[in-house]
C-alpha cells in the first residue's frame, strides 16, 4: 500500500469541542454580531446560524454581507478564560497517531492561535507536519473547494494520496469529489456514498486504515 497523506480536521475530530468550547464560541459570535451589527440576541442568533448553514461558516457570511474584518472577528470570538479546562480529549489518540504511517496535516476552519493552543494542550502537535487554519486558506473555509486547493498546492499533494478525517459530512463530500479517501468520525447511524470508512472515534483509525487503498504513486 502506498504511504498516505493524512488531512485531519481538529474540532470534534481530534478532540470533543461540543461540551464546552462550541457553546462558548457560539455565545461569543452572537455577542459579536449584536455589537457590530446592532441587532438583538434573537436576530444575532438567526444570522449566526443562517450563515453557518448557507456557507459552512458564520464568518464567510459576515464577510460577504457585512464587510466584517475576519481577523478581528476570529480574535474576538476565540478567546477562552481557561482553554485547558475546556478541552475534552482521549489520550489514547496520541498512540494511534504515532502508529499511523505517512505525513499528517491539520486542516481546520479554526483560527491559528486557537488551533495551536489546542494542539499544545493535548500534546497532539508533535504528530503533525503542518497546520493549516482558516488564515492559510485565505478565509475560504471548508467545504469550499478553494480552501482545499490552497492546501493541496502549498503542500504539492496529489489528492488521490490523501485521506481526509472529519466529523463534517459536507467537508468530506468536497474531499471525495477531489479524489481523496474519506473517514467520517461520527456516532450517528447515517451512511453516505462519499464516505469510505466510518468510525466513532479517531482512536479507531488503525482498525480501518487497511480498507483505505491509496491509488496515486507519487506526490505532484
Amino acid at each position: 500500500m502506498k504511504t498516505p497523506i493524512w488531512l485531519f480536521d481538529l474540532d470534534n475530530t481530534l478532540h470533543n469541542a461540543t461540551p464546552h468550547i462550541f457553546p462558548h464560541i457560539n455565545r461569543s459570535m452572537r455577542e459579536y454580531i449584536e455589537r457590530h451589527l446592532g441587532v438583538d440576541e434573537h436576530e444575532a442568533n438567526r444570522i449566526r446560524q443562517g450563515y453557518w448553514v448557507r456557507y459552512g461558516a458564520t464568518l464567510l457570511g459576515l464577510i460577504r454581507h457585512h464587510g466584517t474584518d475576519p481577523r478581528h472577528f476570529l480574535r474576538e470570538t476565540h478567546q477562552f478564560p481557561d482553554l485547558a479546562r475546556m478541552v475534552v480529549f482521549d489520550k489514547p489518540l496520541l498512540h494511534t497517531l504515532r502508529l499511523l504511517p505517512g505525513r499528517k496535516i491539520i486542516f481546520s476552519n479554526a483560527p491559528r492561535h486557537y488551533a495551536e493552543a489546542v494542539l499544545d494542550i493535548t500534546g497532539l502537535g508533535r504528530y503533525f507536519d503542518a497546520v493549516y487554519t482558516v488564515e492559510n486558506l485565505r478565509f475560504q473555509p471548508k467545504p469550499m473547494l478553494a480552501g482545499f486547493r490552497t492546501l493541496l498546492r502549498a503542500e504539492h499533494l496529489d489528492p488521490r494520496r490523501c485521506i481526509m478525517v472529519e466529523d463534517s459530512l459536507a467537508n468530506l463530500v468536497t474531499a471525495k469529489k477531489l479524489g481523496m479517501k474519506t473517514v467520517w468520525v461520527s456516532a450517528g447511524l447515517r451512511q453516505s456514498p462519499y464516505v469510505d470508512a466510518k468510525i466513532r472515534s479517531a482512536t479507531q483509525l488503525s482498525k480501518c486504515y487497511g480498507r483505505l487503498e491509496i491509488s496515486a504513486k507519487n506526490e505532484i
